[in-house]
């Protein structure tokens, strides 16, 4: 059988492919411990500054695999086992959220459901042309899992957020700019070299102050104010000695593009 996770690396970017295109890349158990066991490998990958999440076959992923069950309204068996194997893969997007890595979301096709929940847990999410987005759940009889009610209102608003929810509509890639899901719509045609391009510039930033950064930004959501402050501040300092911000100061007096190693 086909592995239904590709993984890639290149350079500092490492990409993660949803492989499952006889389905639209649809969710089941297999896909979801293969990504939790490639999220935990990379987390201490000191060498890799960025993971991209895409999907095979023109879509990014239609959500859970509905003959799978496990959120598919076909269930059976004892609930709170289903409900502890559940929650177990739905560490895929604390992990999406919290690898000190920046996470690119490649949004290409259907984007909906859990697939969805993936995608608004990466730290960015670009989308082509042709890409379509649901929540989908109302739809399938089901409430919601991998965290998109956390995270969706914390991009889009709660109001908005609600809407998406509760009525389920279908939009596309120029509304998800417009309501801020996506940071960018890129040409369908040149999608691949577009995200090539995004992780590129990410991977070329200093590896230690990117990581600081997601860690502040991530701190800002759930620690109050002046315990933000001292976390940003110490993080601030420890960059400040580091061999990449000396090569940054040098590189910026030479009038030169800097090289960093990530020390």
């Amino acid at each position: 059988m086909d592995e239904v996770l590709l993984r890639a690396t290149e350079g500092r970017v490492a990409t993660l492919t949803l492989h499952r295109p006889e389905r639209r890349n649809a969710i089941d158990r297999s896909l979801a411990e293969a990504l939790l066991a490639a999220l935990e490998r990379l987390a201490d990958d000191d060498d890799v500054s960025v993971i991209v999440l895409r999907g095979a076959g023109g879509a990014f992923s239609v959500g859970g695999d509905l003959a799978a069950g496990a959120g598919g309204g076909v269930d059976t068996g004892d609930p709170d086992e289903i409900v502890a194997g559940l929650r177990a893969v739905m560490r895929t997007s604390e992990l999406l959220r919290e690898v000190p890595q920046v996470t690119v979301a490649a949004i290409d096709g259907a984007c909906a459901g859990a697939g969805l929940s993936w995608a608004c847990a990466c730290d960015l999410r670009y989308a082509s042309e042709r890409a379509r987005f649901a929540t989908a759940f109302v739809d399938a009889g089901v409430s919601g899992d991998f965290g998109g009610t956390w995270t969706l209102p914390h991009i889009v608003g709660p109001a908005r957020a609600r809407e998406l929810y509760l009525l389920s509509d279908r939009f596309g890639a120029d509304t998800a700019l417009g309501i801020g899901l996506v940071t960018a719509v890129l040409p369908a045609e040149g999608f691949d070299a577009g995200i090539t391009d995004v992780a590129s510039r990410l991977a070329a930033k200093a590896p230690l102050a990117l990581r600081a950064v997601k860690a502040n930004l991530n701190d800002a959501d759930r620690l109050p104010f002046a315990e933000a402050l001292d976390r940003e501040a110490e993080r601030h300092v420890r960059c400040a000695f580091t061999a990449d911000a000396a090569e940054a100061a040098a590189a910026f007096l030479a009038k030169r593009t800097p090289r960093f190693e990530g020390r």
